[in-house]
């Protein structure tokens, strides 16, 4: 029988469950099955780390903003998407592959999984041109990846710590960093960060390379009129983009060149997003993560403990 909170904020989570499906489809991944074969662990399995972290929702999105913004920093990254990327019309449509390919690498079988990692080898190896500067890119390039992988898996991380559910125990940072790096190595990156101390050195390593340009303010310009296709987008993107905001680094953050209002408007996005995290979390018991965790016989209970 539903506890009085539980019917209370019934309303709510079905409302939350229609705009996020809405803009998100169960099936982003384009039919993969997540129920079949029984038994295949995908390249994961649920006792790892990646499955906790990518089974929550608004962190899932919180985080993949915050890389969005990041990687508009770097000039051959950005190219490439300025060459390549119909961004200003469908910028949607970007966020739902990258969702599906996360989706998909991190819980579907492993054949799927696979599959998924070639297609985009494949398609990469036609992405290539010449930045601004005249400096050639190709998103096959090993660093290029890195660079887009450790954006992600960071603003991932950082969001699954601000909005999930579970403190994050000693070591499972370096754990999570040192699982999903097996993605981007198929994919080709090389000297992929394995631990949390190894991806801050990454990022000042690589700081010099990386610039705010006019075409990064036009970007962010973009993400920050997009209009998600849910009821109030305006506000839903407001604070799913200042809480994804609020994860970057100081560093970032200066390098974005966000002053005092833009922070202030990010640090109450944040606070905004953990007070529904829960309520989107209840909403979206039933997704891929759960179902794969039915394909290898273990309960979904067990994405939201550590042990």
């Amino acid at each position: 029988m539903p506890s009085p909170i539980d019917a209370l904020t019934a309303p709510a989570r079905l409302q939350i469950r229609r705009w996020v499906l809405g803009a998100f489809p169960r099936d982003p991944a384009h039919g993969l099955d997540y129920d079949q074969p029984l038994g295949d662990a995908g390249l994961f399995g649920a006792d790892s780390v990646t499955w906790k972290v990518h089974a929550d929702f608004s962190g899932m999105l919180s985080g993949g903003l915050c890389a969005l913004m990041l990687q508009t920093l770097h000039p051959l990254a950005l190219a490439g998407v300025w060459d390549h990327s119909n961004f200003r019309a469908d910028l949607v449509g970007r966020l739902r592959r990258t969702t599906a390919f996360v989706a998909g690498t991190t819980y579907a079988p492993r054949a799927p999984a696979q599959a998924l990692i070639a297609k985009v080898r494949a398609i990469h190896q036609h992405v290539r041109g010449y930045a601004e500067d005249g400096r050639a890119y190709s998103a096959d390039d090993p660093q290029l990846l890195t660079w887009v992988h450790v954006t992600e898996a960071y603003g991932f991380l950082e969001g699954f710590r601000r909005y999930g559910h579970l403190p994050l125990p000693a070591g499972a940072a370096d754990r999570y960093y040192d699982e999903v790096r097996r993605v981007a190595e198929a994919l080709g990156a090389r000297d992929v960060p394995a631990s949390e101390g190894a991806v801050a050195a990454y990022f000042e390593r690589v700081r010099g390379e990386l610039e705010f340009s006019e075409r990064s303010r036009i970007v962010l310009g973009v993400l920050a009129r997009v209009r998600l296709p849910v009821p109030i987008a305006g506000p839903s993107r407001d604070v799913f983009l200042g809480a994804g905001a609020a994860l970057l680094p100081a560093w970032a953050q200066e390098h974005l060149q966000f002053g005092l209002g833009r922070r202030l408007q990010s640090r109450i996005a944040a606070r905004a997003l953990a007070s529904v995290a829960p309520l989107v979390r209840a909403a979206l018991s039933d997704g891929v993560a759960s179902r794969s965790c039915g394909r290898v016989g273990v309960s979904p209970s067990q994405l939201r403990r550590w042990t």
